[in-house]
């Protein structure tokens, strides 16, 4: 019996987890908190700060009993949500699959910085004058793709119609 290949998606979401927590690994030994590159001026700056709250900084300043292992295991469970539907999808739905792929690797990749730190490292920093957007990371960027390509399933776009004769 030969081994069985993991299927692409699987290969997708290890290599999102992987470039996240080796870009992640680099802001750490490069940047200390709230240590700051200009890269693109008035726009965008690598900036390190740590996520204690869950997606886009929510309950980030909230302080309660085990908050860290609270949306650890609230993390969890929404991956093990993730990755049974993953596996119920059908093979035809590729665009579907390659987001969930996306989406797998996204959220497995924070939620291993959440389990080892406490926290999310993010440093992409995104303005436009005085105004900032979240700072995110590359698992971040997987996550709203996937979602993206999702949506794009849920209309309908890359999936072939059967034309029928009449």
């Amino acid at each position: 019996m030969g081994q069985r290949v993991p299927p692409l998606e699987l290969w997708i979401a290890a290599i999102i987890v992987s470039l996240d927590q080796a870009a992640k690994a680099v802001v750490r030994s490069a940047f200390d908190l709230h240590e700051s590159l200009v890269v693109i001026p008035g726009f965008f700056n690598l900036t390190r700060v740590h996520n204690t709250g869950a997606a886009f900084g929510m309950m980030d300043g909230a302080e309660f009993p085990f908050k860290t292992v609270v949306l650890a295991v609230v993390g969890a469970a929404a991956l093990a949500g993730l990755a049974v539907y993953a596996v119920r999808l059908p093979t035809g739905q590729q665009l579907a699959r390659f987001g969930l792929a996306l989406i797998l690797g996204g959220a497995a990749g924070n939620l291993i910085d959440r389990i080892s730190a406490g926290y999310v490292v993010d440093f992409v920093d995104v303005y436009w004058r005085g105004w900032h957007f979240w700072a995110f990371n590359v698992a971040d960027s997987a996550i709203t793709c996937g979602v993206a390509l999702m949506i794009l399933d849920l209309m309908g776009i890359g999936r072939h119609r059967v034309s029928r004769a009449v």
